[in-house]
């Protein structure tokens, strides 16, 4: 017998496309809600054509479209968008990202679907929210990633600033816009049934990520610059090179740390130094502290620099790629991956449940499906729609 899911009986609408809004609904859907994923019929969700792709199967979308269920409707058309009213007039969460002032114009905006369902919860998803000088640009993580600070941050002293080669900014929203949902839900809950609208930006999140640089700013004047691996809170902190060409991150955020890292690599006597004894001192010395560290690691390979550092209960951890990911005991043991039956390929390798619960743990029932795959299930056998009409308007392309 299955074990209870905390969300079961929730049913979301995931209207969003590419990355955040779909792996927020990714996630609701891990835990129970069921998702209908609702595509243009032709194009469907751009994120289909990201990422590898095995034997024409987009392995990304197996993961981000998981426990899915999906429906081609072009809501720009005004007999799809009244489908799309009828799926809203049943769902406990819709999840949108079109452009501020798209899904009004289809005369879908939130004022009628919450007219139809008042307990409605709406998700707004945009690069930059929903007023604002720049709310009707295009968004995207990688400009968020630009204008939080986290570009800026990231790099070598001296170098260009860094973007990240993954969507970081749009991931930091996905998981932050389950937060705001479930807040949404249980307000509903315990406030009388009202839904309401929530307004996330991709830039927030991200923002509050990258830390205190505007509050520093606006009453230092300072503005903080890159440092590589570096910290400016705490030394050593960085990545350093073994014998054996491998790499190697140290961290020393705790005072005691500090200490058993030099004495593990020789140098107990800057222990007893002044600047020591807190991690603003120790950065302001990071160059020597990086020397005795470095040095005592690039005389050693991998494992034996690793096996010292858990021996005297240092933190250091190995800098992995894909491969040593998948073949790490820790990972194995724990199942931060899990392969999945598939009906395209087989069995698929993808993240688990991002966390474990104790009584309502989460369960992947299903890998992403074809576009269109449960059209005529949710139209016809959930909202009565006769199948003649879903075979009139799949022949004129409102849906698939």
């Amino acid at each position: 017998m299955d074990a209870p899911q905390s969300l079961a009986g929730v049913r979301v609408i995931d209207a969003s496309t590419i990355l955040a809004g779909p792996l927020c609904c990714q996630i609701l859907g891990d835990f129970g809600a069921d998702v209908i994923k609702v595509e243009h019929p032709v194009s469907g969700d751009n994120l289909r054509g990201h990422g590898v792709q095995l034997d024409g199967v987009p392995l990304w979308w197996k993961e981000v479209a998981r426990n899915k269920r999906t429906v081609a409707i072009n809501l720009g058309n005004p007999e799809g968008a009244e489908v799309f009213v009828r799926l809203a007039e049943r769902a406990d969460v819709v999840v949108e990202n079109f452009r501020p002032g798209t899904l009004e114009r289809w005369g879908i905006g939130p004022e009628r679907l919450q007219q139809v369902n008042p307990g409605l919860v709406i998700l707004r998803l945009t690069g930059f929210g929903q007023k604002g000088p720049y709310a009707a640009r295009p968004g995207f993580g990688t400009l968020a990633e630009a204008m939080s600070g986290f570009a800026h941050m990231t790099g070598e002293a001296g170098g260009p600033p860094t973007l990240p080669s993954f969507g970081l900014a749009d991931s930091i929203c996905g998981i932050a816009g389950v937060a705001a949902i479930l807040m949404a839900l249980r307000h509903r809950e315990v406030g009388g049934g009202a839904g309401q609208v929530i307004d996330m930006s991709i830039l927030e999140p991200i923002m509050t990520a990258v830390g205190p640089a505007p509050s520093v700013y606006h009453h230092t004047g300072i503005v903080e610059t890159r440092h590589g691996n570096r910290s400016t809170n705490n030394a050593p902190r960085n990545i350093y090179r073994t014998r054996d060409d491998r790499w190697v991150a140290v961290s020393t955020s705790a005072q005691q740390i500090a200490e058993r890292v030099l004495r593990l690599v020789g140098h107990p006597e800057v222990i007893d130094e002044p600047w020591f004894s807190s991690g603003g001192g120790r950065a302001e010395h990071v160059d020597l502290l990086d020397h005795y560290v470095g040095e005592w690691i690039a005389a050693r390979d991998r494992d034996e620099v690793m096996a010292a550092f858990i021996g005297v209960e240092a933190a250091a951890a190995p800098v992995y790629d894909a491969r040593d990911i998948v073949e790490d005991p820790h990972v194995r043991e724990t199942e931060m991956l899990t392969e999945v039956p598939d009906d395209d390929i087989g069995r698929v390798m993808m993240h688990n449940v991002l966390w474990r619960m104790s009584v309502t743990p989460g369960r992947i029932a299903f890998p992403g499906r074809c576009l269109g795959a449960d059209t005529d299930e949710v139209l016809i056998g959930e909202l009565g729609l006769p199948g003649d009409a879903v075979q009139q308007l799949r022949d004129k392309g409102v849906v698939a």
